[in-house]
């Protein structure tokens, strides 16, 4: 069995997620990822229990928007949890025992060159229509790009930046102060299904917190959100998305409940 879950804000959680959502930072919490020689994302130890079990019994699929560089500091992907694949960027890398697939990376890329204007292009436009984003502008692997915004932006003009944006290929997706600028090329769920079709099974389960996760959400038989986030809020208004569980937790005891519930799948 196929268990694909997002990792940020849905199973992870850095020390400022937490706080942002009410969770104090315990001692108790299990580190999973180091940078510059410090613990910066957690997650509670039956999580962990939860996840490894899993993992030994099914196939568990990460499946993140950060590039590979940043998805490799997750060191219990490298140290305790074994993993076969892991989809990175997006969509836009799917790594097999580390290493990008490069059928994949090449199919992606051929697309992006014939569905989507330049980032440049697509900042001109919105710059033409009075959206001139405040923030620090951060590049992913020459593949997105994303804004860490000091101002968030209003549902109107979201909106109209998020139509403006898709009709020059790109979406838009804002998680916390990120506003995040993805080719439609490259999507978490057309890379979850050709990871299916290699294992020739499908997958039963996915969990995430974002829009950009309902790609591969929809495609999975049990569906699992958090109770927080930009993903629970669109859901709800939004006709024939009722076929989903919505977290009674949030922030790391949503992650906890999620696990449980792929661990659940299992017998």
């Amino acid at each position: 069995m196929i268990f694909a879950s997002d990792l940020d804000r849905t199973l992870m959680y850095s020390a400022r997620a937490i706080t942002d959502l009410g969770m104090p930072i315990s001692s108790k919490l299990k580190p999973v990822e180091e940078k510059d020689g410090k613990w910066v994302s957690f997650m509670t130890e039956t999580s962990f229990i939860k996840l490894k079990e899993i993992s030994h019994q099914g196939i568990f699929v990460p499946v993140t928007t950060r590039t590979t560089a940043q998805f490799n500091r997750f060191v219990i992907f490298k140290q305790e949890i074994p993993i076969k694949y892991a989809v990175t960027s997006n969509g836009a890398t799917i790594l097999y025992q580390g290493i990008p697939l490069k059928e994949w990376s090449n199919y992606i890329q051929e697309r992006r060159q014939m569905e989507t204007v330049s980032q440049i292009e697509l900042l001109n436009v919105l710059k033409k229509e009075g959206f001139d984003l405040d923030g620090e502008k951060n590049q992913a692997e020459n593949l997105f790009f994303y804004y860490i915004l000091n101002c968030l932006p209003t549902v109107t003009e979201k909106e109209a930046i998020d139509e403006l944006a898709l009709k020059n290929g790109w979406r838009v997706s804002l998680q916390g102060r990120k506003l995040y600028f993805i080719p439609k090329a490259i999507s978490k769920g057309s890379a979850l299904e050709y990871i299916c079709k290699l294992e020739g099974i499908n997958a039963i389960a996915g969990a995430g917190d974002s829009i950009l996760d309902w790609d591969f959400l929809k495609n999975c038989q049990y569906r699992f959100v958090p109770n927080h986030g930009e993903l629970a809020n669109l859901l709800a208004p939004v006709p024939g998305t009722t076929n989903y569980f919505l977290t009674k937790s949030s922030g790391l005891l949503a992650g906890e409940e999620i696990l449980q519930q792929f661990h659940n799948l299992l017998s």
